[in-house]
């Protein structure tokens, strides 16, 4: 059969494939030979090039004939838009192994390495904010401003000069005095600076270089306004001097 009159350079035509149960609708130059043809189909089908036979079939799904000059060009054939063109498989595969998903093996990446990639999809939402990463920013920024307001009023509650004790967590109970209440430039947030009765603190006042307050070395210290309560606490003798 000949057909002539076919100046278009591509045609629009279905593939159908022995391995598969679906078609596919793909746009080809006429100027591809068949090798070339068949190599691109291998990315349809899933076939070997040199495994595959070719059936031309018309839009009315007649047969039209073989594509089996591998050196012919594919528009030398009658092929016009909304012909099927049909690969038969010598390989030896099966009809649908190439459609079971279950069978395919698939790489897998744990939760933890994956979110060590900096050129992810996760990472890339993370640094811009975006999705779900935007409502955890917001909700972060909200409970931040909220612990600010907390610290905030408690620490306005706490007068500088006032008797104090504070009680750390995991630490026996210390007294001293209040000798700054404010933001500091070591962390963020309010912090209570306390000059204790016995050198049972950090510092002598100064963090990094700046100094918040005066007293000796290992009497000073700075804590969360929560851990500290003003009031009544006369000085207590630790016999530390004795030491």
């Amino acid at each position: 059969m000949e057909v002539t009159g076919l100046s278009a350079p591509t045609v629009n035509v279905f593939i159908s494939s022995s391995l598969n149960s679906f078609r596919s609708q793909k746009r080809y130059s006429r100027s591809l030979t068949i090798a070339e043809f068949k190599c691109k189909l291998q990315l349809v089908v899933g076939s070997p090039a040199s495994c595959m036979e070719l059936e031309l079939y018309g839009p009315d799904d007649n047969f039209y004939s073989k594509l089996d000059q591998e050196d012919a060009l594919l528009g030398s054939y009658p092929v016009d838009d909304g012909c099927r063109i049909h690969v038969i498989d010598h390989s030896g595969a099966r009809l649908g192994e190439y459609e079971d998903m279950s069978k395919v093996e698939k790489y897998e990446i744990s939760q933890e390495a994956y979110d060590q990639r900096q050129n992810s999809v996760r990472s890339f939402l993370k640094r811009n904010k975006l999705g779900r990463y935007s409502e955890e920013e917001r909700a972060q920024q909200e409970a931040e401003s909220s612990q600010r307001l907390t610290e905030e009023a408690q620490a306005s509650a706490i007068p500088v000069g006032s008797r104090c004790e504070v009680q750390a967590p995991g630490q026996p109970p210390r007294r001293g005095t209040v000798m700054y209440v404010g933001l500091t430039d070591f962390k963020p947030g309010y912090w209570i600076g306390v000059r204790y009765d016995e050198p049972l603190g950090k510092n002598d006042g100064s963090v990094n270089g700046k100094r918040y307050f005066e007293c000796q070395a290992k009497y000073g210290a700075f804590v969360k306004p929560s851990v500290v309560t003003v009031g009544d606490f006369p000085e207590e003798d630790y016999g530390l001097d004795e030491m």
